[in-house]
């Protein structure tokens, strides 16, 4: 890697640090609305990728 690429990198990690705020407290419902979260996203993936294997496979 070129140290221009390495640069650039660590503006971007150090930009990105930069927007990141932490929580005062981390408590029960912060968790559940985290897994719950989690679980949405993880079973929409699924979904959209059954969705498209389903139409590649002419099944609809």
């Amino acid at each position: 890697m070129a140290p221009k690429d390495q640069h650039t990198h660590m503006v971007l990690w150090l930009f990105l640090l930069a927007l990141v705020q932490t929580a005062e407290a981390f408590d029960g419902g912060d968790a559940l609305a985290l897994l719950l979260g989690a679980t949405v996203t993880l079973v929409g993936i699924c979904a959209c990728l059954g969705w498209y294997a389903r139409t590649r496979n002419g099944q609809f």
